[in-house]
């Protein structure tokens, strides 16, 4: 529905289909002219943690007339969101203060990867805030876009390494977890001994202690 002009009140005669649709995962309300009734609608197909299926993917691009109040009640909803993981902001006048809100909802999230903030009027302290945000809290958060904001290289490309680190980390568990799954018989090491697998010519098994 990218750019049609849906308005609060062409979205209010879509959300009762919307919210019973068995298989709705994708939903793209750029630049529909919608404000905070609009958002409020949006929400109640956001549902909380044990609660129905919910969206996935939404898109709000360029909708100026969403107020602080609004993007506030979003926030909440990606907090407690079981289901999202891909949320597109992008060019919408947010600010610091609203940005900071995104920052709480992205921390408390338990599955959002991707958020784009690009062209959304932040500045290094929202950039700060981000940063701290990654940094000190673990989060699903894997793509954070920042492109055409007043924000320094140097804090984009600090963010954006910690998120690469977060990455690497996790694909290095999931290896570990894949050899585990693959031969049941390795065993974490410790400081005193690594328990090893021994195999005798006859195919008889022998599971022996060496010290390190």
């Amino acid at each position: 529905l990218h750019g049609s002009p849906l308005t609060d009140a062409g979205l209010a005669l879509l959300n009762p289909a919307l919210s019973i649709h068995p298989s709705l995962v994708a939903l793209d309300l750029g630049d529909c002219m919608l404000g905070d009734e609009g958002i409020n609608l949006i929400c109640g197909l956001l549902p909380p943690d044990g609660a129905k299926s919910g969206l996935k993917e939404l898109t709000l691009s360029a909708n100026p007339g969403v107020t602080s109040k609004g993007w506030g009640r979003l926030a909440i909803a990606v907090a407690h969101s079981s289901q999202l993981r891909v949320l597109n902001l992008d060019y919408n006048p947010l600010g610091d203060q609203v940005a900071g809100m995104l920052a709480v909802a992205v921390a408390s999230s338990r599955t959002l990867e991707v958020l784009d903030l690009e062209g959304t009027g932040l500045t290094n302290q929202s950039a700060q805030t981000l940063l701290d945000m990654v940094e000190n809290y673990p989060t699903a958060l894997r793509t954070l876009i920042l492109a055409e904001n007043n924000i320094s290289p140097e804090l984009q490309q600090q963010i954006s390494d910690l998120l690469s680190e977060g990455e690497e980390e996790e694909e290095t568990d999931a290896r570990e977890v894949t050899a585990r799954e693959k031969n049941p018989w390795i065993c974490q090491n410790n400081s005193s001994s690594q328990m090893v697998l021994m195999t005798s010519g006859l195919g008889d098994s022998l599971l022996a202690e060496t010290e390190m």
